[in-house]
């Protein structure tokens, strides 16, 4: 679960968003009076919202937005006017706030930012040399003794893996262990 950030230029504001957040759900939610208290509480989680007003009292919200992290968003809260000159992108919503509105978008935002962190660490796993060489000799030894091109090869690793609920890599250690075990 990622962490949720209230800053206002009202403290009073603040403690209300966070109370709300908390009575739906948001534990993990905590106030922070200025955007550089936010800023430094930001660098101790790995993903987040911020939950801003426009003015904040050391800075605006867009200095705010533009320190942000890669995971992590800002939910800008003002006045129609002010949440009209937002920049393109950036989720809003107009004061006076409505509850099912506020909860609703944060659970939005909080699980596309959970969504786009475990994306990234799916695409950031990779594979040794050596689960690499299992894969790769599976694929031979399905090429030579059942005459299949290598991405015929590589689709048969893929299927069967799926269908044990392996990764590739065990799946093709099999295939070798059962092709040895016949020699």
């Amino acid at each position: 679960m990622s962490i949720i950030i209230v800053v206002m230029p009202k403290v009073e504001d603040a403690k209300k968003i966070r109370r709300i957040l908390v009575n739906h759900g948001f534990t993990d939610t905590i106030f922070c009076p200025t955007g550089a208290g936010a800023l430094m509480e930001i660098n101790k989680y790995t993903s987040g919202l911020v939950v801003s007003g426009y003015r904040l009292s050391d800075m605006y919200y867009r200095e705010l937005f533009e320190n942000l992290p890669k995971y992590f968003d800002i939910l800008l809260i003002g006045s129609a006017s002010a949440v009209s000159d937002n920049p393109s992108g950036l989720m809003s919503l107009t004061t006076p706030l409505k509850v099912f509105d506020l909860v609703n978008t944060v659970e939005m935002m909080i699980r596309q930012i959970d969504r786009r962190l475990k994306q990234d660490k799916r695409k950031s796993k990779k594979r040794s040399e050596r689960e690499e060489n299992y894969i790769h000799n599976a694929k031979r030894l399905l090429m030579d003794r059942n005459n299949l091109s290598e991405e015929e090869a590589h689709r048969y690793i893929q299927k069967c893996s799926m269908d044990n609920a392996t990764n590739m890599v065990e799946t093709a250690q099999m295939i070798l262990m059962l092709i040895y075990d016949e020699c």
